[in-house]
């Protein structure tokens, strides 16, 4: 007796919704009838819910978003970086500091240029990486 539940059971079918959803054919043929071109659009009549035109505009929009946002991160935390190893530089600090500083900008800058480009969970993990770089050189100050 191992306690394990039985993983060969089906989950219940509880809404009316779902029960229609399973026994519906991909070949099944629709109620509703096919718009014709030539007919005006009533402003009044609901929209199709089956029209891919808003979520493909949202998608394109939450990825240019994404995009933006990676290069402005980017940005500003390679600008912060490179600030902040030229201060270090003028200060008596070991060398490690501005280098560990310089190198993670260096690193969010590849993070920017990644996050333009598209790659916005490659330039995610850099930032984090640039970010922590910067952080190490902090701790050796």
């Amino acid at each position: 007796m191992s306690g394990r539940a039985d993983s060969d059971t089906d989950p219940e079918i509880t809404g009316p919704g779902a029960a229609a959803a399973q026994d519906t054919e991909p070949d099944a043929v629709s109620d509703q009838e096919p718009i014709d071109a030539d007919e005006p659009v009533d402003a009044d009549e609901p929209v199709d819910a089956d029209e891919p035109d808003d979520d493909a505009d949202d998608a394109a929009e939450g990825a240019r978003r994404a995009r933006w946002t990676a290069v402005g991160t980017g940005t500003v935390l390679a600008l912060a970086g490179l600030a902040a190893a030229l201060l270090r530089l003028t200060r008596s600090a070991p060398a490690l500091v501005p280098a560990a500083y310089a190198g993670g900008a260096a690193i969010c800058v590849g993070a920017a240029v990644l996050g333009s480009r598209g790659r916005t969970r490659r330039a995610l993990w850099l930032l984090i990486a640039g970010a922590m770089v910067m952080a190490l050189g902090d701790q050796f100050d």
